[in-house]
């Protein structure tokens, strides 16, 4: 990402410091959402105990008032923090999208965003094609970016050809995207995309939802390590260059996901959990969004 400062963490670094670095994009990060509620013990707990530093939330939860309370509550400096929020649909469009970030921003409680992602690639605007209004949302996150109110943008569960309309259509490449993956779900072809162009891969729902935490496999290889299946689900995801975003409301779930730097998956284990793609989505699926 651009303007960071923070030092990166080695593979095989014990800490649970998990800050973002330039050279290094496989590090677990404080995911919050609308489902499963939010919890502020959590948060505090993530911050303060675990070290996490990077907060993904949205719009869209609803939550950011009471993350700016926890960020406050943990005493964590800002600059320390990597914050990242999204737009909502229904904030699209040039002015509305400027307005809805100085908003998030005044609700989280702080002057800049580490990364502000346009959420979905669904525009839902009557009268105007997708392409158009997405065209127009994001020549204000460049200005938006080029004013440093946000540091760093990106989007959402935006998909090859989504990305390619917005390269023919703006200036400046996202620096993210941020898309389901999991072990049923490893778009693989998306992922090789942004490398190449260098938009870092953000990776959610790498436990697709508990889903992969029963499969038979993934027991077998816990076992085996002496992980959990959550760690493994995690570790095989770091390994295959995604930065991961894990979600809990508990605290010791949260302690249980940055355990996971001091061991490594075998290849041939990584490649029996790559085996399990089968295109399935836990969450929404941007396949039919023009």
């Amino acid at each position: 990402y651009p303007s960071l400062t923070h030092p990166s963490v080695p593979l095989n670094s014990s800490t649970h410091h998990l800050h973002f670095c330039c050279d290094i994009t496989f590090l677990c990060f404080l995911g919050t959402s609308h489902q499963g509620g939010y919890s502020h013990e959590a948060v505090v707990y993530a911050l303060q105990v675990c070290g996490i530093r990077h907060i993904d939330t949205a719009k869209r939860y609803g939550c950011e008032s009471f993350l700016s309370k926890a960020i406050k509550e943990s005493g964590v400096k800002r600059e320390d923090l990597w914050i990242t929020t999204k737009l909502w649909h229904s904030d699209y469009g040039y002015e509305n999208t400027k307005q809805a970030c100085l908003e998030s921003c005044k609700q989280l409680g702080v002057e800049y965003l580490d990364l502000y992602l346009v959420h979905w690639p669904d525009a839902q605007v009557p009268g105007k094609s997708n392409r158009e209004v997405r065209a127009e949302t994001w020549r204000a996150m460049e200005e938006l970016y080029e004013r440093g109110i946000c540091r760093s943008i990106g989007v959402s569960n935006f998909l090859i050809n989504h990305l390619e309309q917005l390269k023919e259509d703006c200036q400046i490449t996202p620096h993210v995207n941020q898309v389901e993956y999991h072990p049923f779900h490893r778009p693989q072809e998306l992922v090789e995309y942004c490398r190449s162009r260098n938009i870092i891969f953000e990776g959610y729902c790498p436990l697709a939802k508990g889903e992969a935490l029963s499969h038979p496999d993934i027991i077998q290889l816990a076992k085996k390590y002496g992980k959990t299946p959550a760690q493994i689900c995690i570790r095989w995801s770091i390994q295959n260059g995604i930065v991961t975003i894990p979600k809990s409301t508990k605290p010791e779930r949260i302690q249980e996901n940055c355990e996971v730097f001091d061991f490594s998956l075998a290849e041939d284990d990584v490649s029996i959990i790559n085996g399990m793609h089968d295109g399935r989505h836990v969450s929404w699926d941007p396949t039919p969004v023009v």
